[in-house]
């Protein structure tokens, strides 16, 4: 056992005796180990926070700590059984910090959940649990008094993300902007609907709430049975409009191709898992939305495809300094096959439409 990982876990308030420390899945963010304790004791879970993409780790902390006390304080009044296994419990350092700073690396520790199981497999029945459990993380959370801070600055910041795009073009680095000038001009054109978010955030009509930020099948753990238990990496959890966890999720999980793929025929949006996600997160989030969240869920569905674009291509013209590339024209293909995406999205708005107002009917 490394005794640095075993001096690390005994700088928080653990129940037992170590007894083992070993690595645990394949985070791609934080390297994670399951710590095993002797006798009766819980077994917990130990992280090395990844502080170069959340540099507040403070904030990260109490934005976590806050939204598993209020989702474990709306179980207890509900009488949720089994609660242990329905909320992530974070355990403090001996300093009261919920993380342990070693002089190089953040760690945190949390309670490990036992006999659960992960799945990934993206279909029709897996995105309405997706859509109903993350519809039900963000109505669990729609009036936690604490004011959270954002872990990310400008994650799905639109208007950011497209200044980071003129930035590309007006610096035209790697002098590629003559290729691409016929896609920026398309995503120019969209520009100013597919900032509306931020516009009408401006305007007081469009509340910013507690989103998950990164809602996918993965981020669930399920019991033996298949059972929904709890959300889990809440890294991301921060305030932002409800369109994220909305049309992040069916930008990956609606796609019919790949995020690179080089056939653009592959590439469309999966009307069945749209119906199968927006029916489940309807029906546990539409006790909180407004009438314009809900109005503009279809502009969630375009949103993402059409600010990956804009991302892949910024990266295209200044060179590949952001995204790992496996060969030079990367993230022209990537691009190419986010726009077929939003077009494809464009094309069954008013299916969308339509089917939002047959749930609500």
């Amino acid at each position: 056992m490394d005794l640095n990982l075993q001096n690390i876990v005994s700088q928080f308030e653990i129940q037992g005796n170590v007894s083992d420390v070993r690595p645990l899945g394949n985070g791609l963010i934080n390297t994670t180990y399951k710590v095993e304790t002797e006798g009766d004791a819980p077994n917990y879970v130990l992280q090395h926070v990844n502080n170069a993409i959340f540099p507040d780790v403070d904030m990260l902390m109490d934005n976590i700590v806050a939204v598993t006390n209020h989702i474990r304080a709306k179980h207890e009044a509900n009488g949720v059984a089994d609660l242990e296994r329905k909320v992530l419990r974070f355990v403090p350092a001996k300093d009261g910090k919920y993380y342990h700073f070693d002089g190089e690396k953040y760690w945190r520790v949390m309670v490990f959940i036992p006999d659960t199981v992960s799945q990934t497999a993206v279909t029709p029945e897996s995105s309405y649990i997706v859509g109903e459990t993350f519809g039900n993380f963000q109505a669990m959370l729609a009036d936690i008094p604490a004011q959270l801070g954002e872990t990310i600055k400008d994650f799905h910041n639109m208007e950011f993300r497209l200044q980071q795009l003129r930035e590309a073009v007006a610096e035209n680095k790697a002098g590629r902007l003559a290729e691409v000038q016929w896609l920026v001009d398309e995503l120019e054109a969209r520009a100013e609907e597919m900032c509306k978010g931020e516009r009408l955030h401006r305007e007081g009509k469009l509340p910013k709430r507690i989103c998950h930020c990164d809602t996918k099948v993965d981020n669930i753990l399920f019991d033996q049975d298949g059972k929904v238990l709890c959300v889990i990496d809440l890294d991301t959890v921060m305030p932002n409009f409800i369109f994220s966890d909305f049309g992040d999720f069916l930008r990956s999980a609606a796609n019919t191709g790949k995020e690179d793929d080089k056939d653009l025929d592959n590439v469309n949006f999966n009307m069945d898992i749209f119906k199968a996600f927006t029916e489940g997160y309807l029906k546990s989030a539409r006790c909180f939305l407004t009438p314009l969240e809900i109005e503009n869920l279809p502009y969630a569905a375009a949103l993402f495809p059409y600010m990956q674009t804009v991302r892949f291509l910024a990266d295209y013209i200044n060179g590949d300094t952001y995204y790992k590339t496996q060969y030079p024209e990367h993230n022209l293909v990537r691009s190419k096959a986010q726009f077929k995406l939003l077009q494809s999205v464009e094309a069954h708005q008013q299916e969308m439409q339509a089917f939002i107002a047959e749930q609500l009917a």
